[in-house]
């Protein structure tokens, strides 16, 4: 035989035996996969996919000496597959929660390093309103003023109908005092409000300036107070 002609004889050989040591190499896979359980009945069933008749109970994954591999726990029923979920919802709110208290109080370190520059932002947010209060109470003592000089100038009709423009200026002082003491209501509860909400960030920054870790410290039992 030629030389030519036994090399192609070798090629072609070579050609046909790939295709069957591939199957050989997936035969070898498949059979390293080897699914065992006890069905309800008691009986040993063997397979090498996952047990459909074994899906409640454990199974074992076998290595071909017989050694366990992977020991594959009973697939959850509808109920509890949703009580699964429903805690894993649960943990994913509570991650959640948590990474948000760490980046609040994160930035909560970032915007006040010390007390000192809390208590100067306390201060700027309480000057505005701290103004606007003390032009309301020279305002109330203005009308409460005009107030009394009306009273002294309506006694003059003592026992008769006051004047209709009296009457107006009454009415007139009267809304006014009421406008102002709402006003001034309102500006003492939100001076409140902001004293309590700079009062429990006060206390978490404490704890915070004193080495607690960002999002371990616990919101005040009552924390409805915000700016």
């Amino acid at each position: 035989m030629n030389p030519a002609r036994a090399a192609a004889l070798v090629r072609l050989a070579g050609s046909m035996l790939l295709p069957a040591s591939l199957a050989a190499v997936s035969l070898s896979a498949q059979a390293a996969n080897i699914y065992t359980c006890i069905n309800a009945k008691g009986q040993r069933i063997t397979s090498d996919r996952p047990i459909v008749e074994c899906i409640d109970r454990t199974q074992e994954l076998r290595n071909t000496d017989g050694s366990v591999k992977q020991v594959v726990p009973p697939s959850m029923t509808a109920e509890e597959r949703a009580a699964h979920e429903d805690r894993l919802r649960q943990e994913m709110a509570a991650g959640a929660v948590k990474r948000d208290a760490i980046r609040r109080d994160r930035n909560l370190l970032s915007r006040y390093p010390d007390e000192p520059r809390h208590q100067r932002a306390r201060t700027a947010a309480l000057e505005p309103l701290n103004t606007a209060l003390q032009a309301t109470e020279r305002r109330l003592t203005e009308l409460e003023h005009d107030h009394k000089r009306l009273q002294q100038e309506a006694e003059f009709y003592k026992d008769r109908d006051l004047p209709r423009e009296l009457k107006i200026k009454f009415g007139q002082n009267q809304a006014a005092l009421q406008a102002q003491q709402d006003a001034a209501q309102n500006h003492l509860a939100e001076i409140q409000r902001i004293n309590a909400s700079y009062d429990q960030e006060l206390v978490r920054l404490r704890r915070l300036w004193a080495g607690a870790a960002p999002g371990s410290v616990s919101p005040p039992a009552s924390s409805s107070a915000t700016r």
